[in-house]
């Protein structure tokens, strides 16, 4: 691998990390759901705190009107029994007794009015955080989904990548194969001429005479084809001239 693809790998690295040190945004958005939920639980526990405080009072409330009742009683035995005074008291505890019911009364109709408002507050806050609850799901399961194809696409970059590592390798592979057949060829024909001496073909001294051998063969051969042929010349080295005109004349006569 070249010098910019190991670069390229050190930078992958590097984000790669960093990425791996950034934020969630699936925990971030499960951590704002269980405060969502730890929120809805608070007003829940509200809601059953005020209806307890609620019944609290209305059991107050009914042992004040027994207490009315018996107070009520009382006054009339008393009365019964020409004891005015008695009586007198039992109603002055009895008067006082209601006016206590009276402020029972606004605080169980303050009460009631407040559960109500946190029993609507309870209900909205719940469909909201089940709307965040999926609206979560289906953006974790998007992330999610971008996450495989970040991989998928780092992955088929690094392929590619090295293809062109291979295809690089390959393309000088057959660079030095054509420079090697090349350098070959100029051997062979520098040692066919005679340039360079072949392997185990002695030194300059024994090209020199197969080189005359080579010429001696050539001439013998050369002979033996004009012997053959019976062309003039064949038997000796100087050619014969024909008889001249005069000669053949005083022959004949």
């Amino acid at each position: 691998m070249g010098v910019l693809s190991r670069f390229t790998n050190y930078i992958k690295t590097v984000m790669s990390s960093f990425l791996d040190r950034a934020e969630d945004p699936g925990q971030t958005l499960d951590y704002s759901y269980e405060k969502q939920l730890e929120q809805l639980q608070n007003l829940r526990r509200s809601i059953a705190d005020v209806v307890t405080s609620e019944k609290r009072l209305e059991l107050q409330e009914a042992q004040i009107n027994a207490q009315i009742e018996k107070l009520d009683g009382q006054a009339r035995t008393a009365l019964a029994n020409n004891r005015e005074d008695l009586a007198r008291l039992a109603l002055e505890r009895k008067q006082g007794l209601q006016t206590q019911l009276a402020t029972f009364d606004q605080q169980i109709a303050q009460l009631k009015d407040q559960q109500q408002k946190f029993v609507a507050m309870e209900q909205r806050l719940s469909t909201r955080v089940e709307a965040f609850r999926t609206q979560k799901e289906m953006v974790k399961a998007q992330y999610g989904a971008a996450q495989a194809q970040v991989r998928i696409q780092e992955a088929a970059t690094g392929i590619s990548e090295e293809m062109s590592d291979v295809n690089l390798a390959v393309e000088r592979a057959q660079d030095k194969v054509l420079q090697m057949q090349a350098r070959a060829n100029a051997m062979d024909e520098l040692t066919a001429s005679g340039t360079l001496p072949e392997i185990g073909g002695g030194d300059t001294l024994d090209r020199q005479l197969a080189q005359l051998t080579s010429k001696s063969d050539v001439d013998n051969e050369l002979a033996a084809m004009k012997a053959q042929m019976q062309l003039p010349g064949a038997g000796s080295s100087q050619p014969q001239l024909p008889p001249a005109n005069g000669s053949a004349s005083s022959a004949s006569n």
